[in-house]
């Protein structure tokens, strides 16, 4: 049986600048940094970011931009200091989908390696809910 989700890793050619983007942006708390060793395929460090283990290894940055993605919540609250947090760190940011009114907000942004990041303001649930009304 799957439990949830274990962790989400991301391969960055620059571990203290993602390191800054994940404190600054996202809230990260590092748990662990392997310095030079290399116990997996490369140096990495760990992150807690809203209960969620994140890894970042040491390595080449992502040839190009796709939509693929990862999404973490925020409250709509919080939006607009988001938006200023990733736009004081010179973050591409990237102009979300339409929305139907009701399904939550989302700021999608580039890290320096082509990774693509949601932070959305909306749950399954609320998406569900708004859809069903049609």
């Amino acid at each position: 049986m799957v439990e949830g989700l274990s962790h989400i890793t991301f391969i960055v050619s620059d571990l203290d600048r993602m390191e800054k983007l994940l404190v600054t942006v996202l809230d990260a708390e590092k748990t662990y940094d392997s310095g030079a060793a290399s116990h997996s395929l490369s140096p990495e460090r760990f992150f807690d970011i809203g209960g969620v283990w994140v890894a970042v290894m040491q390595g080449p940055a992502l040839g190009e931009r796709s939509y693929n993605h990862v999404a973490f919540k925020i409250a709509e609250d919080e939006y607009e200091a988001r938006l200023a947090r990733i736009e004081a760190l010179g973050l591409d940011v990237r102009e979300g989908r339409a929305r139907i009114a009701g399904e939550g907000r989302s700021i999608y942004f580039h890290d320096y390696d082509n990774h693509l990041f949601e932070l959305h303001t909306g749950t399954l649930a609320t998406r569900l809910a708004r859809y069903a009304r049609g």
